[in-house]
């Protein structure tokens, strides 16, 4: 017990001591680690909206007069990637038609007999998918014209990839950062204690023993830094989506209490792990190098 009571106080000494880079390097820290929560939140949320958007993306494969549409759509069901079907009849196309026109919808008797097409409504897997499952669908004989927004296929799946990289790349970078940041700070206070180190390496002092307080105030640094990255994200995150949903309502944005409780905790283990990896790089080299014998 007295050896733990040492380190937490010498590693809390250390923090005090060094008051102006502790509290440089926990505003760096809580930058840092503001923008991978930031970062991590953006991701989620445009991954939510490609998820609805591939969700609504649709392709319309219209068939040929006098088709038999339940065993065209059996065979519809047998092409990869294929994760749902619907049936519009005539009738039913007619009607979705006399929706769309409201006030207008008495225009539609004006028709006379139904002109529209029976048709087979395909919902894929992924957007990625749509391209090839269209087609497939070109090649069905039973199949007179197939219709779907390829362009959007082909950005939702650009976007999907893009935003995977994207994420990747700003979290080895943040981390980088933050790693470096208490590397540099443990450091400085390691050299600050240079000649006390040499005096406790003489009187046989072990090399965790030394380096423990070191760690600590890494420690200790990384989960203020983080801590308080949790704290301003969750104070500003929900009112920055009220403010989205006013300019973009017809985006779908994750709304979840839970998700703040479960970034804060990604954060503070991050944090925490980070500083604990930095501080024990910062140190081990140098408590190397006291301990040899001149």
């Amino acid at each position: 017990m007295g050896v733990i009571r040492y380190v937490l106080r010498d590693g809390w000494r250390l923090v005090v001591r060094h008051w102006g880079m502790s509290a440089l390097t926990v505003i760096t820290a809580m930058a840092v680690f503001y923008l991978i929560g930031v970062s991590t939140l953006f991701v989620m949320n445009v991954r939510n909206i490609v998820d609805k958007l591939e969700d609504q993306l649709t392709i319309q494969a219209y068939m040929k007069p006098g088709v038999n549409l339940e065993d065209a759509d059996k065979k519809v069901k047998t092409i990869d990637n294929v994760e749902s079907t619907q049936l519009i009849t005539q009738e039913k196309a007619l009607e979705r038609l006399r929706e769309r026109l409201g006030s207008q919808a008495e225009a539609v008797s004006l028709l006379g007999e139904n002109p529209l097409p029976a048709s087979i409504e395909v919902r894929v897997n992924k957007a990625s998918y749509a391209e090839t499952v269209a087609s497939a669908l070109k090649k069905m004989d039973e199949t007179d014209d197939v219709v779907y927004a390829g362009a959007v296929a082909d950005k939702l799946a650009k976007l999907s990839g893009f935003v995977g990289l994207f994420s990747a790349v700003m979290l080895a970078i943040a981390l980088l950062t933050s790693g470096v940041v208490l590397f540099n700070t443990i450091r400085i206070s390691v050299y600050s204690r240079e000649e006390e180190i040499d005096v406790m390496v003489m009187v046989g002092a072990t090399p965790t023993y030394i380096s423990m307080p070191f760690v600590i105030q890494g420690l200790l640094l990384g989960f203020f830094g983080s801590l308080l990255a949790a704290l301003l994200i969750a104070a500003t995150y929900f009112s920055a989506i009220a403010r989205l949903k006013e300019m973009l309502p017809f985006f779908s944005f994750i709304e979840s209490p839970a998700l703040m409780l479960k970034m804060a905790f990604m954060l503070i283990c991050s944090g925490a792990t980070v500083s604990l990896i930095s501080g024990l790089i910062a140190v081990e080299k140098f408590v190397k190098q006291a301990a040899e014998p001149l």
